[in-house]
């Protein structure tokens, strides 16, 4: 039985070869073919290769794993000259402690005067109120009005924590009942005594480039929220909607009657066609936070805490350090290259309670210092009309900012006069009124940034 078996298999196996042998010659001669083919392309294909310059060949690199090195800063003189919207009050935060700020302005004549003698009947202050932020608005707050000693100018800069000096003069206004979730028409009555010390000299009631004028004569107002155990900020615009066919929101009006009888109006502007010198004061407290929310480390670069912060007007702003872009710029400094992508990604650390995906900030952005210490935004801010290239929206489904900055990183890679640093600086914009809590560092999602380049 075992001879017969292998007899068979032998029968079998030489009926296969000899069934396929046409088969397998004809594979052989395919293989056979592709490998000479390969063999005569091979030969032209490479042939001068290493005579050819190496611009005409490119390396394509790429990395997500630079380091990122984010610290809590802060600039108690911050530049506020000219805002286009004025604050007014307070605010107090578990974690940052009270932010105060104030508002000075030049006042603008609605027109020369042209009248004789008057008497004054009443004297009012209309505002649109854009924002009502915190405190008890059912009750009402008062605003103190005082006229300032020092001549400011629109050409001059104006800092958060520049001092204001007074004349002494001054008057209190009760605001009404504010609404927090819309935007608030007022109109509050002054004392009579206000308007009669602004036309106590009505010769000064003009403006000329080449005499003493009315910016001279009265020299501006300071704004101030008086203090209460349930603190407010409002917030007006000084964008003049007049400038374009519309009306005067923020203004003074003296009404009066003339000797006949004739009433008669004269207008005080804060939202002039033609702009005001003014500037914004900040001035904040960290030690009213909460003990256990307090910022520990603030304006420390030997920390690197899990947790960086970023504070609405201009505040405590987070700053990013980028330590591997001067060895990347040192590799690249051989050749010509170009930055495909460069893109920074910062997660949102949310508390459950004051910080949350409603009351954060929508949008950051990002800045850098010159040489002389002028701050701006990265050019690929403007990119585009609506800033879509370059980012910086909050991404509510995973809680992170990000930000396309290949412009920058291309600016500072191909710097040769120390015009540009590895770091930069995020913050919510000059108005934003919103604060956020940042994840960094150590944290369990940490800032990520994304590089990819060609290097011709």
């Amino acid at each position: 039985m075992t001879r017969f078996y292998r007899s068979f298999n032998n029968i079998a196996g030489s009926r296969f070869l000899h069934k396929h042998s046409f088969l397998i010659l004809k594979l052989s001669f395919a293989v056979f073919s592709t490998v000479f083919i390969n063999s005569c392309e091979e030969g032209p294909t490479k042939i001068g290769s290493g005579l050819l310059p190496g611009s005409d060949f490119v390396t394509v690199g790429s990395t997500d794993t630079l380091s990122v090195w984010s610290y809590t800063m802060y600039d108690s003189s911050v530049p506020t000259s000219n805002p286009t919207v004025a604050l007014v009050g307070s605010l107090v935060d578990p974690y940052f402690g009270t932010t105060k700020t104030e508002f000075v302005s030049q006042l603008r004549l609605g027109s020369a005067w042209t009248y004789g003698p008057v008497t004054i009947d009443s004297v009012k202050m209309y505002m649109k109120i854009l924002t009502a932020t915190g405190g008890n608005t059912t009750e009402g707050n008062r605003l103190i009005l005082s006229e300032i000693s020092d001549q400011i100018y629109l050409d001059s800069t104006y800092y958060s924590d520049t001092q204001t000096n007074t004349t002494g003069v001054s008057v209190a206004v009760q605001l009404p009942v504010l609404n927090t979730d819309t935007i608030n028409d007022i109109a509050v009555s002054l004392p009579l005594e206000f308007g009669d010390y602004l036309i106590r000299d009505t010769s000064k009631l003009f403006y000329s480039s080449t005499k003493e004028d009315f910016r001279s004569y009265f020299k501006g107002l300071y704004m101030q929220m008086e203090e209460s155990s349930n603190p407010l900020l409002v917030t007006f615009s000084l964008a003049s909607q007049a400038a374009s066919g519309g009306q005067y929101n923020n203004f003074f009006v003296l009404y009066m009657h003339d000797t006949s009888y004739v009433s008669l109006r004269y207008y005080f502007i804060l939202d002039a066609i033609h702009p005001n010198a003014c500037y914004n004061r900040i001035i904040r407290d960290f030690s009213t936070a909460d003990p256990d929310k307090r910022i520990e480390h603030i304006n420390d670069l030997s920390y690197k805490d899990t947790l960086s912060y970023l504070q609405y007007l201009n505040g405590v702003y987070t700053k990013l350090v980028f330590p591997g872009l001067d060895s990347l710029k040192e590799l690249l400094s051989d050749g010509r290259f170009s930055i495909n992508k460069a893109r920074i990604s910062i997660p949102v650390q949310y508390d459950g309670d004051r910080y949350t995906v409603l009351t954060v900030p929508k949008n950051l952005r990002l800045r850098y210092s010159d040489p002389e210490g002028l701050k701006s935004d990265v050019p690929d801010y403007y990119i585009g009309s609506d800033n879509s290239f370059f980012g910086g929206a909050l991404n509510a489904f995973d809680s992170t900012y990000y930000f396309n900055i290949p412009t920058y990183i291309q600016y500072f890679l191909e710097d040769k006069n120390n015009q540009y640093k590895p770091e930069l600086e995020v913050y919510g914009g000059p108005a934003s009124l919103k604060s956020v809590i940042l994840k960094a560092n150590g944290s369990s999602k940490p800032v990520r940034f994304e590089l990819t380049y060609t290097k011709f």
